[in-house]
């Protein structure tokens, strides 16, 4: 063992490497952005849990980076979850024990050629796993999949149209598992090869075959972000002197941030008369968005609704999934006592039970999302499907404007727009606000956290059906195919062995004279 080893062999600062080594990744994401260094990332990682002595101590190793993981990637949530997020950053980190037993089991050792291959399959489809189940909404949802890194990179973006960020996910820790093996087992380096140029060609082969997005003319949409303004009049206030502004400019729609109106509309006709006379002299709708408690039925919303010239249209979208802790506590009765230690919510928002698509007029049909509804791939999928033209995200992030959360937040509708082949609006009350057309391209500038404006924007329009739309999460699906072929595989082999393994030799017995005993004697 060399003095590395020797210095490893100490739990303690085994543990600490594997929460460093899991944390890594997180450069490859607003507001680093090093997206390159995705594809190494986890190597670091995957050479320690391959030394671990024993496939407990591996589970360890994954279970401690997944911590790492996870709570630099949330990093930003403890102000408001206070030491709550190292809880949820230990529970989820779990999540990664197995991964982590998985790849001392390929590779540990010297892994012969065949286990090798299998493991540029199987330890992909093993962390899309990990990456499904904590993409559930009570979890936190599917914030930080490792695919988002790769916002930025057009081939990338091409490939989310096929197989969603998923495939970006997979096709990342693929390469992570070959550079890992080429590093650290001089034997493997043959397989390690092969995987990389398998992986090469599959991707090249897919980025040809993508169809691109089909242009069909342009609409002009602005995005109204007042700054952090305290109270909810001064902000409305904010933000129809910004939206009077755009009088005269030729926009189709304005879109206001999340939380824009802090009071239901229906109890409020002077603000949705206020918001009608804006539509009246802009010539567009305005989609706000209010965060109050109904007049209509009992409860707070968070709601994205249209106004157009004659006031209020009727089109209402009540947002779906809410952010646990933020803006909901799960088994309040239990764990209500979050609120007395951060900024929890006092009081549960209510969930909407439908996706909208509202006509906004000029002929644009637009799906409207709420904060981090943008995180989840199904629900703009669901939204091109139903034939939204444009998709919407409103935001806030006014709680963490000196963090990475802002950055990270906008780069997620790069992926949503490149993988429905719609072009994409976020919309924040306080920065960064941005645009995407239906490739995934930036169109413009970011408004920045800085920045309090009205600004508009010449949107691409397209037509046509990516495969992510048509086919889904058939990633996903395939890396479950995987595992449970890999599961039936080894445990068959297991019990084959168990059966033709001999019969123990068992020494005959003897008699107390020493001699052995005979039968029938």
């Amino acid at each position: 063992m060399n003095t590395f080893g020797h210095w490893l062999a100490s739990p303690w600062r085994r543990t600490t490497v594997a929460v460093l080594a899991g944390a890594l990744p997180l450069l490859a994401f607003p507001a680093p952005s090093l997206w390159w260094f995705a594809y190494v990332a986890l190597v670091p990682w995957i050479a320690l849990i391959r030394s671990a002595p024993t496939a407990k101590r591996a589970a360890y190793d994954g279970w401690a980076g997944g911590f790492g993981f996870m709570v630099g990637m949330h990093h930003w949530l403890l102000p408001s979850l206070s030491v709550f997020i190292f809880v949820i950053g230990a529970l989820l980190g779990a999540l990664w024990a197995p991964w982590g037993a998985l790849v001392r089991h390929f590779l540990a050792g010297t892994p012969s050629r065949g286990r090798t291959a299998a493991a540029v399959v199987v330890l992909p489809s093993g962390w899309l796993g990990i990456e499904l189940v904590r993409s559930w909404q009570g979890l936190g949802g599917p914030w930080g999949v490792l695919g988002a890194s790769q916002w930025e990179v057009e081939p990338a973006l091409r490939l989310a149209s096929v197989g969603g960020v998923w495939l970006l996910s997979f096709l990342i820790v693929a390469l992570n598992v070959c550079v890992a093996v080429l590093v650290t087992i001089r034997a493997s380096r043959v397989p390690a090869v092969a995987g990389l140029v398998a992986t090469a060609a599959v991707t090249s082969a897919a980025w040809v075959g993508a169809p691109r997005p089909d242009s069909g003319g342009t609409t002009r949409i602005a995005v109204v972000q007042p700054g952090v303004i305290n109270g909810p009049d001064q902000r409305f206030a904010r933000e129809e002197q910004l939206t009077r502004d755009l009088a005269g400019k030729d926009v189709d729609l304005i879109v206001w941030g999340e939380s824009s109106v802090g009071f239901d509309l229906g109890d409020r006709p002077d603000l949705a008369q206020r918001l009608a006379g804006l539509s009246r002299e802009t010539g567009a709708d305005i989609l706000v968005n209010v965060d109050a408690r109904r007049s209509d039925k009992p409860g707070i919303y968070k709601s994205s609704v249209l106004v157009g010239p004659d006031g209020l249209t009727g089109d209402r979208y009540d947002k779906m999934r809410l952010v646990p802790f933020g803006e909901y506590i799960p088994a309040r009765s239990l764990l209500g006592w979050a609120t007395s230690v951060g900024k929890a919510a006092a009081e549960n928002r209510r969930h909407g039970s439908e996706q909208v698509v509202m006509d906004v007029g000029h002929g644009l049909k637009v799906g409207p999302m709420v904060c981090f509804e943008s995180a989840f791939p199904d629900m703009s999928r669901h939204l091109a499907e139903d034939g939204a033209q444009v998709l919407i995200a409103q935001s806030a992030t006014s709680s963490f404007q000196q963090s990475w959360a802002p950055e990270q937040h906008a780069s997620l509708a790069a992926l949503r727009a490149a993988e429905t082949g719609r072009p994409m609006v976020h919309s924040t009350l306080t920065g960064v606000s941005a645009v995407y057309d239906a490739s995934g391209r930036r169109v413009g500038q970011w408004v920045g956290t800085d920045a309090n404006t009205a600004r508009v924007y010449d949107v691409p329009l397209a037509d046509g059906t990516t495969p992510y739309v048509r086919f889904g999460d058939w990633t996903l699906h395939l890396a479950l195919l995987v595992l449970l072929a890999w599961c039936a595989t080894d445990g068959l082999r297991t019990l084959r062995l168990r059966r033709t393994a001999p019969e123990p030799r068992v020494p005959p017995a003897r008699t107390a004279h020493g001699s052995p005993a005979r039968p029938g004697r």
